[in-house]
């Protein structure tokens, strides 16, 4: 017993005090040309499709947002939350009431929803961090499950709409720019997406990607190491939902409508379906787990009207069988192998 949790406490010290390198924090000339193409077909996307399929990939970069966010808490963490859905709403009313209520510009929502949903992770973190595995998941599972009767209390019907939700108008692009609204949108939100994932990426490669791998492995080796583990838990739970809230409050204004149902608890499971889909602890797992549960739907309502989910629930028992780190793993496995050819 005392030789493992010495060899414990010596591989969290090692990973914990490994300086940062530049060859782990900084991507190579391929890797570089590769996101630089990625984006320009992004950027090209919405010139040759329909304003639908503009629409449908603005909600996926939407969902790739909250896809990392719970992908920080779950993947890099070991926090399991089936609750998200509930921070993916408050984003979405934050935006939505602003909009509707105050006269707000739409672009100056998105901040304040990750703000608030910031705020609401972190305080539902601390007596979270009493709790552990499942424990926790059946906690933010009830979170997710209590959002929205909540939304729907007499109290906040004023602010919430009720039952009926809020309605918004779809912003207009800036004067001169000659550009769609769904066009304008799905711009906009690219560049929410570019900034989170930047962000996302220099915090996971650091010191602090370490820590939270640490604890996630090891708690214990890691609390003896100094990581404060309780402010990492914590704070993890709040950044983790500040990215599911501005992913909300974006999704909100492509939309134009917030309502109670559309954030019940199918929400949260989509989005978990998503992170195991994409990959745990991958950054670029959340763009193959965001066009998974935004596309896959559909594709199975195409190949069986009658019963699409039962379409859904086989591609996805596939995915797992075929792919059982997710498709991020996937592709890691067949560059490895291309690479030592």
């Amino acid at each position: 017993m005392t030789t493992t949790t010495t060899t414990s406490t010596t591989a969290a010290a090692a990973a914990l005090a490994q300086p940062p390198s530049k060859p782990r924090t900084k991507l190579s000339g391929m890797q570089l040309a590769g996101l630089a193409l990625l984006l320009v077909i992004a950027c090209a996307l919405p010139f040759v499709l329909g304003n639908y399929r503009v629409f449908q990939l603005t909600l996926a970069l939407a969902y790739a947002i909250a896809i990392l966010g719970l992908n920080m808490l779950t993947g890099y963490n070991g926090q399991i939350s089936l609750g998200h859905g509930a921070f993916f709403a408050i984003g979405a009313y934050v935006a939505a009431v602003l909009m509707d209520k105050a006269g707000m510009p739409y672009w100056a929502t998105i901040p304040l929803a990750g703000l608030a949903c910031f705020v609401a992770g972190f305080l539902f973190g601390l007596p979270a961090l009493r709790l552990e595995g499942l424990y926790l998941a059946l906690a933010t599972f009830a979170l997710g499950v209590a959002m929205p009767q909540i939304l729907k209390h007499k109290a906040l019907e004023h602010w919430t709409g009720g039952a009926m939700g809020v309605v918004i108008i779809k912003p207009d692009p800036p004067e001169g720019v000659p550009l769609s609204q769904d066009q304008w949108l799905y711009f906009f939100t690219l560049a929410w997406t570019v900034l989170l994932f930047v962000a996302g990426w220099n915090l996971l490669r650091g010191r602090v990607g370490r820590a939270l791998v640490a604890i996630r492995d090891q708690p214990t080796a890691a609390k003896a190491m100094g990581v404060n583990t309780a402010m990492y838990k914590s704070l993890t739970f709040g950044v983790s939902a500040l990215y599911t809230g501005v992913a909300g409050a974006l999704s909100a204004i492509a939309v134009q409508f917030a309502s109670p149902d559309s954030f019940s608890i199918f929400l949260s499971l989509t989005l978990l379906v998503g992170v195991v889909v994409g990959g745990l602890a991958s950054i670029s797992g959340a763009i193959y787990g965001a066009l998974f549960i935004q596309f896959l739907p559909n594709v199975a309502d195409q190949i069986s009207k009658a019963a699409p989910w039962a379409i859904y629930g086989v591609f996805l028992i596939a995915f797992m069988y075929l792919m059982p780190t997710g498709v991020a793993g996937l592709v890691r496995l067949l560059r490895h192998r291309l690479g030592s050819r």
